[in-house]
């Protein structure tokens, strides 16, 4: 397991819809590798609680309220499926995400027919658990990404995330849905190189498959509408990835 903590640009902050930090229970019979999960899980601002068995797991959910759990599927006294049944009479909406060594495609079903969300088959980085969680979460309805406000600019681009438009120099700049949530990205990082991993985590809540190709594309689209005739504001970092920063202007 990859147990280092995401580099780069840190990610805006995931919460509760009404605010307040996201609410996850970590189950897993190995003492060291809950405390990993949880310091990574911690380290995007949210609230953790750890279980070790099925008994304790029901007593943390009953206490915490999770909004997500990371349940292991091999537990000392029960399996997570069972414990999975018991967690929806406390939670109904919980978003649960497996942790198994086994692969097998019956696994696989087993934990998707007794309510579980996704399945992450050890070993895993830890990136890809955050990523999985936070795409989970999103999807439910159950988390935000607060805002400072619902307008966005950087040198003379601007951009109204409520009326979802997009303006440089003044002039509207039409974009698909999947360009205006690539630029938001950029937007919201101005000066700061993203790799295209965390492009394609934040904008394709990692489940699109990890198809790096696919953000070249839209970066070419992006750049076709945002910075054709103009001083450019789309920069490419070789080896590292993408950056927004003001133009700078022709002498």
């Amino acid at each position: 397991m990859n147990t280092s903590r995401p580099r780069g640009p840190a990610r805006p902050a995931l919460t509760r819809t009404d605010g307040t930090p996201i609410r996850v229970l970590v189950v897993d019979d190995d003492p060291d590798l809950a405390e990993v999960l949880s310091g990574a899980l911690r380290y995007e601002g949210w609230e953790v609680r750890t279980a070790g068995d099925g008994v304790s797991a029901v007593a943390e959910a009953r206490a915490l309220l999770p909004d997500a759990v990371v349940l292991d599927v091999m537990l000392p006294d029960t399996d997570g499926f069972t414990v999975l049944r018991s967690l929806h009479e406390v939670r109904p909406d919980v978003c649960v995400l497996f942790l198994t060594a086994r692969d097998a495609v019956e696994d696989r079903i087993a934990g998707i027919t007794a309510g579980g969300d996704d399945y992450v088959t050890k070993p895993f980085s830890l990136e890809e658990v955050v990523a999985r969680l936070r795409g989970l979460l999103r999807r439910a309805g159950m988390a935000r990404q607060p805002q400072d406000g619902p307008r966005l600019t950087v040198g003379d681009l601007a951009m109204d995330e409520e009326a979802r438009e997009v303006t440089r120099g003044g002039e509207l700049v039409e974009l698909s849905p999947t360009e205006f949530e690539l630029l938001r990205l950029l937007m919201r990082n101005p000066r700061r190189v993203l790799s295209k991993a965390q492009i394609l985590d934040r904008v394709w809540s990692y489940d699109f498959g990890g198809q790096a190709h696919v953000v070249e594309l839209y970066i070419s689209y992006l750049r076709k509408k945002v910075d054709a005739g103009r001083p450019p504001m789309i920069h490419t970092v070789r080896g590292a990835g993408y950056v927004l920063k003001p133009a700078t202007a022709a002498r």
